[in-house]
């Protein structure tokens, strides 16, 4: 399982550096404003985030998304710090597979300056 750093989006624009999916898993610092972009050229693939922590309707939400085949992308998120963090801050991905796949973990700064 491999920690991702997040890069964060200004008003000036950022490109994302994109890192190899772990094929235990990877985690990532969240502090609410943080989202995934998730490429894939093999085949299909699920990556799911895990909610920890039930709603406060008692149930958990975690979420998977399906990223195509060959040519799939997929971003997603946020994601609610008390309900997916770990005591660390973080958040655990999954992934069913991870030939092809590379992530990036996107985090929006709070007023969109650096």
């Amino acid at each position: 399982m491999a920690a991702l750093t997040p890069q964060r989006v200004t008003q000036a624009g950022m490109a994302p550096t994109y890192a190899a999916a772990a094929a235990g898993g990877d985690t990532f610092l969240n502090d609410g404003r943080t989202m995934l972009h998730i490429k894939n050229t093999g085949a299909q693939i699920t990556a799911t985030v895990t909610q920890l922590v039930k709603c406060s309707d008692g149930f958990l939400h975690s979420v998977a998304k399906v990223v195509p085949a060959t040519t799939g992308d997929v971003m997603f998120g946020t994601f609610i710090p008390q309900e997916f963090n770990d005591v660390n801050g973080s958040c655990a991905i999954t992934y069913t597979a991870v030939t092809g796949v590379t992530v990036a973990v996107i985090q929006m700064s709070e007023t969109g300056r650096s």
